[in-house]
């Protein structure tokens, strides 16, 4: 074994089939299968399945897979201790739900790094597909929210794709409106205000669970409702036809929209915003300093007022993850 397989294994993993990554490493397709299978002979392991869209990990391969990441990412931190840093090649990759901090944040770790050469991914997917987004080693870290309704589900479906949760805020749940909406005035919003108007909400494709939707409250009835797949659609959405979408109401000036504000919802929900890791897994260097730029355009932009976490603060961060929390820069600040 290798540190070129283990890195052929990652990029075959980050581009979705042999052929592409071949073409992106500058290698052959049938030298990588080769090298593949060599290594897979070498473990007597399967790493990858076969499919007819291309390769897929096997459940040994994804195990393998983190492994194999902790060993080139320590690999990488020793050339950058004592290599000129710009031989590094960065790579970090996130799938989240649709929330404009997490732009933020993603935007400020891009220019702190500023790497010469990098591979950075930013999904805003499916609740589901962030699961198996992180469960798969496709994502480094996911962010999701959770409260008093999901709380069960998500724990039991975390729980069972070995994957922890790291709890960083919980908030309030907001209106989102356009700034001259009818309601846009009031200092709070009762869930019969909203009934005139067309509720918004992304789409969770075929695991349609009540359990995985981004809203707040959203088993409530509603006779006007609009679902969709991007942020920019649902801002439109709420200009365009006076829509309305309940979430987190944390704001940022340059990814939320100048025509949307947030009116707090009367209700007694929670929403603890938190970053899903693989059980056993440190973060790496990267996923740290984007949970602290979380916390910090939390704290600096135009957030809600917080409230006491939920219980998954103590009920799914093991001593493994109190101890990377305390030796991260979110030590002692997550709520």
């Amino acid at each position: 074994m290798t540190l070129t397989q283990l890195r052929y294994i990652i990029e075959i993993v980050r581009r979705g089939s042999i052929s592409t990554a071949a073409k992106a490493l500058f290698i052959t397709q049938p030298s990588l299968s080769k090298s593949v299978t060599e290594l897979e002979k070498e473990m007597g392991i399967t790493i990858f399945r076969r499919t007819n869209r291309g390769v897929v990990l096997s459940e040994e391969g994804v195990k393998f897979l983190s492994y194999a990441r902790q060993v080139v990412e320590q690999a990488d931190l020793l050339e950058h201790r004592y290599k000129d840093s710009s031989a590094i090649h960065h790579t970090f990759s996130i799938s989240s739900q649709h929330y404009a901090i997490v732009v933020a944040a993603f935007v400020a770790l891009v220019k702190e790094e500023n790497a010469p050469e990098y591979d950075y991914y930013l999904r805003e997917a499916k609740t589901y597909e962030i699961i198996n987004d992180v469960h798969r080693q496709k994502s480094s870290l996911g962010i999701l929210y959770e409260s008093s309704f999901n709380h069960d589900v998500l724990k039991r479906i975390l729980h069972d794709n070995d994957l922890n949760f790291i709890p960083l805020f919980t908030v309030k749940p907001h209106v989102f409106l356009r700034r001259n909406h009818p309601l846009a005035s009031r200092d709070i919003i009762t869930l019969e205000d909203l009934v005139p108007y067309p509720r918004l909400v992304y789409d969770q494709g075929e695991v349609n669970s009540f359990y995985f939707t981004e809203e707040v409250h959203s088993t409530e009835e509603s006779s006007k409702n609009i679902t969709v797949t991007d942020r920019g659609t649902i801002f439109n959405l709420m200009v365009g036809l006076d829509g309305y979408t309940i979430s987190s109401g944390i704001m940022t000036d340059d990814f939320s929209g100048k025509e949307i504000v947030s009116i707090p919802l009367k209700s007694d929900e929670h929403m603890t915003l938190g970053a899903i890791k693989p059980k056993g897994m440190e973060l790496t260097p990267l996923a740290e300093r984007f949970l602290y730029h979380m916390k910090s355009k939390y704290r600096a932009g135009n957030h809600t007022d917080a409230v006491p976490s939920s219980p998954f603060a103590s009920e799914s961060k093991p001593a493994e993850d109190m101890e990377e929390t305390e030796k991260s820069p979110l030590a002692g600040d997550a709520q």
